[in-house]
Protein backbone atom coordinates (compact mmCIF):
# COMPACT_ATOMS: atom_id res chain seq x y z
CA UNK A 1 0.00 0.00 0.00
CA UNK A 2 1.00 3.69 -0.68
CA UNK A 3 1.83 5.03 2.90
CA UNK A 4 1.17 8.47 3.71
CA UNK A 5 3.90 10.28 5.90
CA UNK A 6 3.28 13.40 7.38
CA UNK A 7 6.14 15.84 8.51
CA UNK A 8 5.65 19.30 10.50
CA UNK A 9 8.57 21.61 11.72
CA UNK A 10 7.76 23.00 15.19
CA UNK A 11 9.46 25.23 17.61
CA UNK A 12 11.58 28.07 16.70
CA UNK A 13 13.37 28.34 13.10
CA UNK A 14 17.18 27.19 12.06
CA UNK A 15 19.16 26.84 8.79
CA UNK A 16 18.99 23.43 7.81
CA UNK A 17 15.52 22.59 8.52
CA UNK A 18 14.46 22.25 4.97
CA UNK A 19 17.51 19.77 4.14
CA UNK A 20 15.15 17.44 6.59
CA UNK A 21 12.17 17.92 4.35
CA UNK A 22 14.20 17.29 1.19
CA UNK A 23 15.61 14.10 2.96
CA UNK A 24 12.08 12.62 3.95
CA UNK A 25 10.83 13.48 0.66
CA UNK A 26 13.56 12.11 -1.80
CA UNK A 27 13.42 8.75 0.82
CA UNK A 28 10.11 8.36 0.93
CA UNK A 29 9.12 8.70 -2.69
CA UNK A 30 11.91 7.01 -4.67
CA UNK A 31 12.21 4.58 -2.27
CA UNK A 32 9.11 3.58 -1.46
CA UNK A 33 6.53 4.90 -3.08
CA UNK A 34 5.28 7.27 -0.11
CA UNK A 35 3.62 10.44 -0.47
CA UNK A 36 4.77 13.03 2.35
CA UNK A 37 2.05 15.74 3.53
CA UNK A 38 3.33 18.66 4.79
CA UNK A 39 1.62 20.15 7.88
CA UNK A 40 1.97 23.99 7.80
CA UNK A 41 3.13 26.07 10.63
CA UNK A 42 3.62 23.10 12.70
CA UNK A 43 0.86 21.71 14.86
CA UNK A 44 -1.37 24.88 14.12
CA UNK A 45 -1.73 23.09 10.88
CA UNK A 46 -3.69 20.13 12.30
CA UNK A 47 -5.89 22.28 14.45
CA UNK A 48 -7.17 24.67 11.49
CA UNK A 49 -9.94 23.79 9.75
CA UNK A 50 -9.73 23.66 6.93
CA UNK A 51 -6.77 21.62 7.65
CA UNK A 52 -3.31 23.24 6.91
CA UNK A 53 -1.31 21.06 4.60
CA UNK A 54 -0.03 20.49 1.20
CA UNK A 55 1.20 16.97 -0.63
CA UNK A 56 4.71 18.06 -1.12
CA UNK A 57 5.87 17.12 -4.62
CA UNK A 58 9.48 15.45 -4.81
CA UNK A 59 10.03 17.45 -8.21
CA UNK A 60 10.39 20.61 -6.49
CA UNK A 61 12.92 19.18 -3.99
CA UNK A 62 15.74 19.29 -6.45
CA UNK A 63 18.65 20.82 -4.44
CA UNK A 64 17.45 24.61 -4.17
CA UNK A 65 15.37 24.35 -0.52
CA UNK A 66 19.46 22.89 0.71
CA UNK A 67 20.43 26.29 0.01
CA UNK A 68 17.32 28.31 2.00
CA UNK A 69 17.23 29.13 5.77
CA UNK A 70 13.72 28.65 7.48
CA UNK A 71 11.12 26.01 6.64
CA UNK A 72 9.23 25.93 3.45
CA UNK A 73 6.59 24.76 5.61
CA UNK A 74 6.06 27.16 8.55
CA UNK A 75 6.43 26.68 12.24
CA UNK A 76 5.21 28.08 15.70
CA UNK A 77 6.61 27.85 19.12
CA UNK A 78 2.94 28.88 20.19
CA UNK A 79 -0.35 27.45 21.15
CA UNK A 80 0.36 24.30 23.12
CA UNK A 81 -2.43 22.19 21.91
CA UNK A 82 -2.80 21.02 25.49
CA UNK A 83 -3.52 24.37 27.28
CA UNK A 84 -4.44 26.29 23.71
CA UNK A 85 -5.05 30.21 24.20
CA UNK A 86 -8.69 31.04 23.01
CA UNK A 87 -9.88 34.29 21.98
CA UNK A 88 -11.61 34.95 25.31
CA UNK A 89 -9.05 34.71 27.65
CA UNK A 90 -9.42 31.21 28.38
CA UNK A 91 -7.38 28.01 27.76
CA UNK A 92 -8.68 25.04 26.49
CA UNK A 93 -7.08 21.15 25.85
CA UNK A 94 -7.59 20.66 21.96
CA UNK A 95 -5.36 17.79 21.55
CA UNK A 96 -8.39 15.74 20.31
CA UNK A 97 -9.09 18.05 17.78
CA UNK A 98 -5.30 18.02 16.55
CA UNK A 99 -5.51 14.05 16.56
CA UNK A 100 -8.91 14.06 14.45
CA UNK A 101 -6.46 16.54 12.16
CA UNK A 102 -4.35 14.03 11.77
CA UNK A 103 -6.52 10.91 11.20
CA UNK A 104 -8.65 13.02 8.99
CA UNK A 105 -5.42 13.49 6.42
CA UNK A 106 -5.68 9.54 6.73
CA UNK A 107 -1.92 9.59 7.66
CA UNK A 108 0.52 6.24 8.50
CA UNK A 109 2.90 8.11 10.99
CA UNK A 110 4.18 11.77 11.57
CA UNK A 111 7.76 13.10 11.18
CA UNK A 112 8.50 15.75 14.23
CA UNK A 113 11.24 18.26 13.72
CA UNK A 114 11.50 20.23 16.86
CA UNK A 115 13.62 20.87 20.48
CA UNK A 116 12.76 19.78 23.56
CA UNK A 117 9.53 21.61 24.13
CA UNK A 118 8.02 20.43 20.55
CA UNK A 119 9.21 17.16 21.10
CA UNK A 120 7.48 16.34 24.48
CA UNK A 121 4.09 18.42 22.74
CA UNK A 122 4.44 15.77 20.20
CA UNK A 123 5.13 12.38 22.73
CA UNK A 124 2.31 13.06 24.40
CA UNK A 125 -0.01 13.91 21.58
CA UNK A 126 1.21 10.45 19.83
CA UNK A 127 0.48 8.93 23.01
CA UNK A 128 -2.47 9.54 23.15
CA UNK A 129 -3.64 9.13 19.63
CA UNK A 130 -1.97 5.97 18.76
CA UNK A 131 0.28 8.11 16.56
CA UNK A 132 3.12 6.47 15.14
CA UNK A 133 5.94 9.55 15.88
CA UNK A 134 9.19 9.63 14.80
CA UNK A 135 11.19 12.76 15.97
CA UNK A 136 14.31 14.86 14.35
CA UNK A 137 16.78 16.87 16.84
CA UNK A 138 16.34 20.67 16.04
CA UNK A 139 17.69 23.65 17.97
CA UNK A 140 20.51 26.15 17.54
CA UNK A 141 21.20 25.83 21.05
CA UNK A 142 22.05 22.31 20.60
CA UNK A 143 20.71 20.96 24.35
CA UNK A 144 18.63 18.42 23.50
CA UNK A 145 19.97 15.21 24.80
CA UNK A 146 20.96 11.97 23.40
CA UNK A 147 22.58 13.57 20.17
CA UNK A 148 25.85 14.86 19.28
CA UNK A 149 24.20 18.00 17.24
CA UNK A 150 20.64 18.93 16.20
CA UNK A 151 19.88 20.87 13.57
CA UNK A 152 20.35 24.33 12.94
CA UNK A 153 23.45 24.51 15.32
CA UNK A 154 26.97 24.53 13.22
CA UNK A 155 25.19 27.55 11.12
CA UNK A 156 24.40 29.28 14.16
CA UNK A 157 27.90 28.77 15.17
CA UNK A 158 29.06 29.63 11.68
CA UNK A 159 27.35 32.92 12.00
CA UNK A 160 28.56 33.86 15.48
CA UNK A 161 32.38 32.94 14.53
CA UNK A 162 31.73 35.50 11.06
CA UNK A 163 30.54 37.89 13.58
CA UNK A 164 33.97 38.38 15.60
CA UNK A 165 35.49 38.19 12.11
CA UNK A 166 34.20 40.99 11.16
CA UNK A 167 34.38 43.06 14.80
CA UNK A 168 38.04 42.23 14.97
CA UNK A 169 39.28 45.21 12.19
CA UNK A 170 37.14 47.41 13.84
CA UNK A 171 38.58 47.05 17.10
CA UNK A 172 42.17 47.07 16.40
CA UNK A 173 40.80 49.84 14.36
CA UNK A 174 39.89 51.62 17.18
CA UNK A 175 41.45 50.33 20.28
CA UNK A 176 38.05 48.94 21.48
CA UNK A 177 36.44 45.96 23.23
CA UNK A 178 34.05 44.02 21.40
CA UNK A 179 30.85 42.44 23.33
CA UNK A 180 29.13 40.13 20.81
CA UNK A 181 25.84 38.65 22.38
CA UNK A 182 24.92 35.50 20.74
CA UNK A 183 21.92 32.97 21.44
CA UNK A 184 21.62 29.58 22.83
CA UNK A 185 18.85 30.07 25.75
CA UNK A 186 20.44 28.04 28.84
CA UNK A 187 23.48 26.67 27.35
CA UNK A 188 26.76 28.25 26.24
CA UNK A 189 27.68 25.88 23.16
CA UNK A 190 27.32 28.39 20.27
CA UNK A 191 29.16 30.95 22.80
CA UNK A 192 31.94 28.48 23.62
CA UNK A 193 32.54 27.04 20.16
CA UNK A 194 32.09 30.59 17.87
CA UNK A 195 34.62 32.14 20.14
CA UNK A 196 37.14 29.56 19.76
CA UNK A 197 36.80 29.32 16.26
CA UNK A 198 36.65 33.11 16.14
CA UNK A 199 39.41 33.98 18.17
CA UNK A 200 37.63 35.89 21.28
CA UNK A 201 39.89 36.49 24.19
CA UNK A 202 36.70 36.29 26.62
CA UNK A 203 34.26 33.93 27.10
CA UNK A 204 31.11 33.64 29.02
CA UNK A 205 28.78 31.18 29.03
CA UNK A 206 26.27 30.14 31.64
CA UNK A 207 27.57 27.29 32.93
CA UNK A 208 30.38 28.59 34.31
CA UNK A 209 30.67 31.66 36.48
CA UNK A 210 32.48 34.92 36.52
CA UNK A 211 33.49 38.27 38.13
CA UNK A 212 34.37 42.05 36.28
CA UNK A 213 37.68 41.48 38.14
CA UNK A 214 38.80 38.48 36.45
CA UNK A 215 37.69 39.96 32.50
CA UNK A 216 39.22 43.46 33.77
CA UNK A 217 42.56 41.17 34.10
CA UNK A 218 42.61 39.81 30.98
CA UNK A 219 41.82 43.20 29.55
CA UNK A 220 44.78 44.42 31.48
CA UNK A 221 47.11 41.31 30.37
CA UNK A 222 46.42 42.22 26.60
CA UNK A 223 47.25 45.72 26.29
CA UNK A 224 51.02 44.62 28.34
CA UNK A 225 51.92 42.47 25.68
CA UNK A 226 50.91 44.97 22.92
CA UNK A 227 47.08 44.64 21.99
CA UNK A 228 45.04 47.61 21.42
CA UNK A 229 41.85 45.49 20.96
CA UNK A 230 40.04 42.70 22.83
CA UNK A 231 36.34 40.45 21.65
CA UNK A 232 34.63 39.52 24.17
CA UNK A 233 31.27 36.47 23.55
CA UNK A 234 28.96 35.88 25.58
CA UNK A 235 25.58 33.79 25.69
CA UNK A 236 21.94 35.56 26.13
CA UNK A 237 21.85 33.72 29.45
CA UNK A 238 24.49 34.73 31.49
CA UNK A 239 23.60 36.46 34.46
CA UNK A 240 24.79 39.84 35.90
CA UNK A 241 27.86 39.68 38.39
CA UNK A 242 25.01 39.90 41.36
CA UNK A 243 22.93 36.77 40.04
CA UNK A 244 20.22 39.03 38.15
CA UNK A 245 18.85 37.70 34.51
CA UNK A 246 19.29 40.28 31.80
CA UNK A 247 15.95 40.18 30.09
CA UNK A 248 13.96 42.54 27.73
CA UNK A 249 10.07 43.25 27.61
CA UNK A 250 8.20 42.86 25.01
CA UNK A 251 5.07 44.96 23.94
CA UNK A 252 3.28 41.84 23.95
CA UNK A 253 3.98 41.63 27.83
CA UNK A 254 6.69 38.45 26.94
CA UNK A 255 10.07 38.91 28.77
CA UNK A 256 13.29 36.78 26.90
CA UNK A 257 17.01 36.95 27.32
CA UNK A 258 18.66 40.16 26.55
CA UNK A 259 20.70 42.91 27.16
CA UNK A 260 23.80 40.94 29.03
CA UNK A 261 26.01 42.02 25.69
CA UNK A 262 25.26 45.91 27.28
CA UNK A 263 25.68 45.54 30.69
CA UNK A 264 28.89 44.14 30.21
CA UNK A 265 30.08 46.49 28.02
CA UNK A 266 28.74 48.74 30.82
CA UNK A 267 30.96 47.08 33.07
CA UNK A 268 33.73 47.02 31.07
CA UNK A 269 33.73 50.52 30.27
CA UNK A 270 33.92 51.31 34.04
CA UNK A 271 36.52 49.28 35.00
CA UNK A 272 38.87 49.95 32.62
CA UNK A 273 38.43 53.02 30.72
CA UNK A 274 38.23 50.86 27.21
CA UNK A 275 35.73 52.15 24.68
CA UNK A 276 33.62 49.36 24.56
CA UNK A 277 30.53 48.06 21.56
CA UNK A 278 27.91 45.95 21.51
CA UNK A 279 26.70 43.48 18.38
CA UNK A 280 23.87 41.75 19.22
CA UNK A 281 23.23 38.94 16.68
CA UNK A 282 20.03 37.89 18.07
CA UNK A 283 17.84 36.09 14.79
CA UNK A 284 20.14 36.63 12.66
CA UNK A 285 21.88 33.10 13.90
CA UNK A 286 18.61 31.06 12.81
CA UNK A 287 18.26 32.75 9.64
CA UNK A 288 21.55 32.06 7.07
CA UNK A 289 22.43 29.64 4.59
CA UNK A 290 22.83 25.99 5.93
CA UNK A 291 26.26 25.31 6.53
CA UNK A 292 27.52 21.81 5.15
CA UNK A 293 27.05 20.13 7.83
CA UNK A 294 23.29 21.17 8.37
CA UNK A 295 22.90 20.04 4.98
CA UNK A 296 24.46 16.73 5.55
CA UNK A 297 22.84 15.56 8.81
CA UNK A 298 19.60 17.51 8.05
CA UNK A 299 19.16 15.15 4.78
CA UNK A 300 21.08 11.80 6.41
CA UNK A 301 18.58 12.48 9.45
CA UNK A 302 15.71 12.60 6.64
CA UNK A 303 16.55 9.73 5.22
CA UNK A 304 16.84 7.35 8.09
CA UNK A 305 13.49 8.54 9.57
CA UNK A 306 11.87 7.49 7.02
CA UNK A 307 13.65 3.95 7.16
CA UNK A 308 12.21 3.50 10.51
CA UNK A 309 8.84 4.36 9.61
CA UNK A 310 9.80 1.12 6.81
CA UNK A 311 10.89 -1.20 9.63
CA UNK A 312 7.86 0.06 12.22
CA UNK A 313 9.85 1.77 14.73
CA UNK A 314 8.22 4.68 16.25
CA UNK A 315 8.47 6.28 19.31
CA UNK A 316 12.03 7.52 18.59
CA UNK A 317 14.60 10.69 17.74
CA UNK A 318 17.39 10.31 15.06
CA UNK A 319 20.83 10.95 16.90
CA UNK A 320 24.08 11.67 15.48
CA UNK A 321 26.34 9.05 18.44
CA UNK A 322 29.96 8.10 17.47
CA UNK A 323 29.72 9.02 13.72
CA UNK A 324 26.40 7.11 13.25
CA UNK A 325 22.94 7.40 13.14
CA UNK A 326 20.91 5.87 15.42
CA UNK A 327 17.84 6.11 17.02
CA UNK A 328 16.95 6.97 20.81
CA UNK A 329 13.91 6.64 23.03
CA UNK A 330 12.27 10.66 22.32
CA UNK A 331 11.76 10.64 26.41
CA UNK A 332 15.89 10.05 26.69
CA UNK A 333 16.41 12.94 24.51
CA UNK A 334 13.55 15.44 26.37
CA UNK A 335 15.15 14.05 29.86
CA UNK A 336 19.22 14.68 29.24
CA UNK A 337 19.29 18.20 28.83
CA UNK A 338 23.01 18.31 27.37
CA UNK A 339 24.87 21.89 28.90
CA UNK A 340 28.33 22.64 28.19
CA UNK A 341 30.10 20.19 30.61
CA UNK A 342 32.59 22.50 32.32
CA UNK A 343 35.12 20.23 32.82
CA UNK A 344 34.97 19.01 29.17
CA UNK A 345 36.70 18.90 26.29
CA UNK A 346 36.09 22.67 24.21
CA UNK A 347 36.40 24.17 27.85
CA UNK A 348 39.49 22.81 28.25
CA UNK A 349 40.47 23.62 24.75
CA UNK A 350 39.41 27.25 25.64
CA UNK A 351 41.83 27.21 28.53
CA UNK A 352 44.66 25.82 27.16
CA UNK A 353 44.18 28.39 24.42
CA UNK A 354 44.69 31.10 27.46
CA UNK A 355 41.32 32.30 26.64
CA UNK A 356 39.11 34.00 29.50
CA UNK A 357 36.12 31.93 30.65
CA UNK A 358 35.72 34.56 33.78
CA UNK A 359 36.00 32.40 36.56
CA UNK A 360 39.83 33.17 36.78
Amino acid sequence: MRKRIGILTSGGDCAGLNAVIRGVVRRADEGYGWDVIGIREGTMGLLSRPLAYEVLDPRQFTGTHLRQGGTVLGTTNEGDPFDFPMPDGSRKDRSEELIAGYNELQLDALIGIGGDGSMAILRRLAQQGGIPLVGIPKTIDNDLGSTEFSIGYTTAVDVATSALDMLQPTAASHNRVMVLEVMGRDAGHIALAAGIAGGADIILIPEIPYTIENITKKIDRLKMRGRNFALVIVGEAVKQENGETAQVTFSDGQSRYGGIGHYLADAIFRATGAETRVTVLGHVQRGAAPSAQDRLFGQAFGVKAVDLIKDGIDDVMVAWRNRQIVAVPIQDAIDQYQAVEPEGVMVQTARGLEICLGDD
